[in-house]
């Protein structure tokens, strides 16, 4: 009778070997490798920020409902049911993507790993905010590494939704950017701030980063506590920014004041429908 192989130290007792080897942190015979554990960590590094909102929703008693937007290959939402809802009869978590393909997929492995409470919608942003599918209150939305606008969908979404907690880890960033650099000569002439994104490079570093400010106002002026972090060492980016969101009371003027007036001075004013409503 051949002994079962030992157990690996870093993955926790309760974590899925099946799903682990369908998201490809262990290789097909159960092992890790050196690129494997880096991802197994990242993993575990971006739960930690997530576990206590969970935790908040399931200490209330009730049924709590969360959104994965843009899911992709619903990777988040697997990990989270696997490490926290699987163990709990409360909760549901929605994946909530327009790719079919990987929607169906993601149908599949659920079924096969019997996490009943995992539902993936094949919808656009518009679409999941009407849909009879979803309730009207979603308790915590997440969307990572949705690119580009995919992010700033995920807020509208979470806001239209009332979300009490939304995790975003943006990526590939290029409309703030491009704007910037449409409208390039006119700023020179209009403020001197213009010199922050003289430059190629400049414009596109300066684009990220001016997007999330945006969106982090957006946030506060919708009721939000905002807090910005760095998810370090996560594959796909040399730096990626997390924010957490966690709704606290109602809309605060000077956020959305401040968002129109960096809007105004910087010569972003085209893009006003995205960072304030």
């Amino acid at each position: 009778m051949s002994k079962a192989a030992p157990p690996i130290p870093e993955i926790r007792p309760e974590q899925s070997i099946e799903l682990l080897k369908a998201l490809h942190i262990l290789t097909r015979d159960g092992k890790l490798n050196q690129d494997t554990r880096r991802k197994l960590k990242q993993v575990y590094h971006l739960y930690n920020f997530i576990e206590p909102l969970l935790a908040e929703l399931a200490a209330d008693g009730q049924d709590y409902c969360v959104a994965d937007h843009g899911a992709g290959k619903s990777y988040l939402g697997f990990i989270l049911y696997d490490l926290f809802l699987k163990a709990r009869e409360q909760g549901h978590i929605h994946g909530i993507e327009t790719r079919p393909e990987l929607v169906q997929k993601s149908r599949e492995l659920a079924e096969k790993l019997g996490f009943a409470r995992m539902g993936f919608l094949n919808l656009s942003v518009e679409e999941s905010i009407a849909t009879p599918e979803l309730p009207a209150q979603v308790d915590l939305v997440t969307a990572l590494h949705a690119c580009n606008t995919a992010t700033d969908d995920a807020i509208r979404f979470a806001l239209a939704k009332q979300a009490r907690f939304i995790v975003l880890v943006p990526c590939c960033q290029a409309e703030v950017a491009a704007t910037l650099r449409q409208h390039k000569n006119e700023s020179f002439s209009k403020t001197p701030l213009s010199e922050l994104w003289r430059h190629p490079i400049h414009t596109r570093e300066f684009g990220s980063h001016l997007t999330n400010v945006l969106r982090c106002l957006l946030l506060q002026a919708r009721g939000y506590q905002v807090t910005v972090t760095e998810l370090v060492g996560w594959e796909h980016s040399m730096k990626n920014e997390l924010i957490i969101a966690s709704k606290t009371g109602g809309p605060r003027r000077d956020a959305r004041e401040r968002a129109e007036a960096i809007l105004q001075e910087l010569n972003l004013e085209s893009l006003r429908h995205r960072f304030i409503y």
